[in-house]
């Protein structure tokens, strides 16, 4: 069975796309959102993920420090707010987005 290219799921919209990373503030930013995002999903397979984006971001802080622009703590997002619903209704589509725009955001850094 095919899926029609017309299908869509809404909701995820506070999942970053893909976009120029401009600052070591902005990378920062877009990692912990993944993060929080890995963080909430229920599949093992992305613990170790989440762990690295955490490994990730320790050395971006280490990088600013060393060039004394020290990065400052990202908050809680209200996107993120709705991140349970969102996982309720759309669990695999939500894993499947999310991983597949970190590896872009990834590539991009």
């Amino acid at each position: 069975q095919s899926v029609s290219s017309k299908q869509r799921v809404t909701g995820l919209d506070f999942i970053p796309g893909l976009h120029p990373l401009l600052s070591l503030s902005k990378m920062d930013q877009t990692l912990a959102i993944y993060q929080q995002i890995l963080t909430s999903l229920p599949s093992r397979n992305v613990v170790q993920i989440s762990n690295d984006l955490e490994n990730l971001r320790d050395l971006l802080h280490l990088l600013a420090a060393s060039k004394s622009c020290p990065l400052p703590q990202v908050r809680a997002l209200e996107s993120l707010k709705s991140l349970g619903v969102v996982l309720e209704a759309s669990l695999y589509s939500t894993e499947v987005v999310a991983l597949s725009r970190l590896q872009g955001s990834l590539q991009d850094m």
